[in-house]
């Protein structure tokens, strides 16, 4: 679209839109194994010719968002790794050939701290600034709980940081078959409760699990103060079965990350929720639901937007094809099993051939009268 010559705007404050986020963690990294995959096939489009450098700059950050797991995996194993040989193999500090001065490992524990430190304030200052733009903010301070989302985002934090081990697992597994080409495929996502039974847990986190067993044990066999300095990953990858069992159970209205969605649902979910609930079985398809749905009819005619002049000899094949069978039908039961999914689309999104068809049901009703 940027590069189409259209301006692109960020729309923070644009309401009335909703997702419900995965259930369980296990949900959420399904998720994330297919969003890696759209971002890593990013890689081919990069070289583009004609994309503006933000274009490729919001390509390269999505891109980044998963090669760091892998990357921070392998920073740990190599750094485990150069600890266990320092301990078990006698070091060398002069070369072979004349030398008269001893090479000694290079350190900068200055430059480690700005590190670590840069790290922290990616991760918390975001945070901050969130919570100071929420107290400036009188309806959404009392959305959110004031004082409370301050509990919820210190103890999101603690969890975030528990939970980051594990997913690192998940994201460098994830990177590793993609480009061993290995498809995710695009399953339907889970919205329920989260409810995951216990084989699936420990089948699904025995991986990160036994990663945390071998670096707590390699650690430990270097010293105490590594095993100290690495306990975070360490933990949350020991604690991997407890995690998934802790977030398979989802957040609750009223808990510290509960959304304003969850304690005061707008009038749109309370509705959708309400047709949930309705017991029996459902049209199986949207043309069947709006024949029988007078209003709802109505407002889908009001919103499809006219049709612009087209070209000659441009033709939308599935409406041309939709219209073909709609004509060898005898009744509207008949045409509805003779589309497709892709033309099916292509009738709502056309007026004429819409009403066509509402036209045709009403027929059929008063030849059975």
């Amino acid at each position: 679209m940027r590069r189409a010559g259209r301006a692109i705007h960020m729309a923070p404050t644009l309401g009335g839109s909703f997702e419900e986020c995965p259930p369980s963690l296990l949900d959420f990294a399904a998720r994330d194994r297919r969003w890696c995959q759209g971002n890593l096939q990013h890689l081919a489009v990069l070289p583009a010719r004609g994309l503006y450098w933000i274009s490729r700059l919001h390509l390269l950050t999505g891109i980044g968002s998963y090669l760091t797991a892998p990357l921070w995996l392998l920073f740990l194993l190599l750094g485990i790794l150069i600890s266990l040989q320092a301990q078990f193999v006698r070091p060398e500090y002069f070369s072979k050939g004349f030398s008269l001065f001893p090479k000694w490992p290079a350190q900068d524990p200055v430059l480690a701290a700005w590190v670590f430190g840069g790290t922290m304030g990616l991760l918390i200052v975001p945070k901050i600034l969130a919570y100071v733009l929420l107290l400036t903010q009188r309806d959404n301070r009392r959305a959110f709980g004031g004082v409370r989302a301050l509990a919820g985002i210190v103890i999101e934090t603690l969890l975030s940081a528990l939970i980051a081990p594990v997913m690192m697992i998940f994201q460098s597994t994830a990177v590793g078959e993609i480009l061993l080409g290995r498809d995710s495929g695009w399953q339907v996502q889970r919205r329920d409760d989260g409810g995951v039974t216990p084989r699936e847990l420990y089948r699904k986190y025995a991986a990160p699990t036994l990663c945390g067993v071998a670096m707590a044990l390699s650690a430990y066999a270097v010293s105490v103060p590594l095993f100290l300095c690495t306990s975070p990953v360490i933990l949350g990858l020991l604690l991997a079965i407890p995690l998934g069992f802790a977030t398979s159970a989802g957040s609750r209205p009223g808990g510290l990350f509960a959304t304003p969605e969850e304690t005061a649902p707008p009038h749109v979910l309370l509705r959708a929720n309400e047709l949930a609930a309705v017991p029996g079985p459902l049209p199986t398809d949207a043309l069947s639901t709006l024949r029988g749905d007078p209003a709802t009819l109505k407002h889908h005619l009001d919103s499809i937007a006219p049709r612009v002049g087209r070209m000659r000899g441009q033709i939308d094949h599935h409406l041309a094809v939709a219209r073909a069978k709609i004509d060898d039908a005898e009744t509207f039961e008949e045409a509805v099993g003779y589309l497709t999914m892709r033309e099916t689309a292509a009738v709502l999104n056309d007026r004429p051939m819409l009403e066509r068809m509402m036209t045709m049901a009403l027929g059929v009703t008063s030849n059975l009268r």
